[in-house]
Formats: structure tokens, sequence, C-alpha cells
């Protein structure tokens, strides 16, 4: 396994649509299991595959704490089925968006199908934390990110900090 770089905004990596997985093969289980490992590495709780550079929709996702045992999510092409009327408010970071956070108003409970890491038809029901995470990493697939969801001048403020700190980093 490998440790991937994730890419930090502003970046227009970042804003690409991913294209479909064909099939769930040797190459996108290894891409799974290694963003898997870059997300916790990162102390992460969800990753998308655009976040490393590759354009295939895939995400990781594990809300498990330290303490606990880890349960990790792996999805290729995944689609919400359902979202609730339901919405909830929760405080959003990103590992592309370092150490920036947000509330974002999402619905509180989702279904989503997906591929897992056999390339068998799942289906699951997701509620709080794992329904925003799984739809947090859903929207990078679609060039999405969690400051797209706030107020203009809040979403300028924090690109604005992040571009600063790229420009530093790198002088």
């Amino acid at each position: 396994m490998a440790i991937l770089d994730i890419i930090v905004a502003p970046d227009p990596r970042l804003k690409i649509t991913a294209k479909a997985v064909k099939a769930v093969d040797d190459d996108v289980r290894a891409l799974m299991d290694d963003m898997l490992e870059s997300m916790h590495v990162a102390n992460g709780i969800g990753l998308a595959a655009p976040q490393v550079g590759d354009s295939r929709r895939v995400i990781v996702v594990d809300i498990s704490r330290a303490e606990e045992e880890p349960d990790p999510i792996r999805m290729a092409n995944p689609e919400l089925l359902w979202v609730s009327d339901e919405e909830g408010n929760h405080e959003e970071g990103c590992l592309s968006l370092p150490e920036q956070y947000a509330e974002v108003e999402r619905p509180e409970s989702i279904r989503v199908r997906y591929l897992d890491r056999s390339g068998e038809e799942q289906e699951l029901d997701a509620t709080g934390m794992l329904a925003t995470c799984i739809q947090h990493e859903m929207d990078h697939l679609d060039g999405i990110l969690f400051v797209d969801h706030i107020s203009s001048l809040k979403r300028k403020m924090i690109l604005r900090k992040l571009s600063k700190a790229k420009k530093m980093a790198t002088a």
C-alpha cells in the first residue's frame, strides 16, 4: 500500500467531475486501500479519489473513533437513492482544506447504492455523521467542496487563507 498525496485547495483538480468505474478490479481495489491508508495517516474520516488526483468515482469513509475498531467503507460509483426531508447542520472539515471548518446543512439520513471492494452492488442506509461524511465525499466526485455550501463571503475567506498558505509554503 502507498500513502497518496492529498491535493489542497485551491486546485483545479478538485473541481473535476469524476468518471464512473467500469468494474472493481485489482487497480480499483488498490486505489481504495491506498486512499483508506492515506486518509487514516492524515487523521481524516473520508476521502474521495479526486482529492488524490484520480478521476474515478471512488470514495472511502471510516467514522470510527481512535479507540474503536476501524470500520472502513469502500465505495465505487456511489449514488444517492433517497434523502430525508429532515436536514441537519454539522461542522465539516476536509483534508483538502486543512484546518478550515464550517457548518453545512445536509439531509440527516440517506440511502446510497454502490459497488463494494468485491465489485458487489450494495445499499446502505446512513444517518447523522455517516450520512454527512458520505454526502461530503460524494460531492467531491462532482467537483463540489463543502465550502460551496456556505456563504460566498465565508468561502472566499477560507480559500484566500489556503491560497496564502500555499504561496508561503512554496516560497
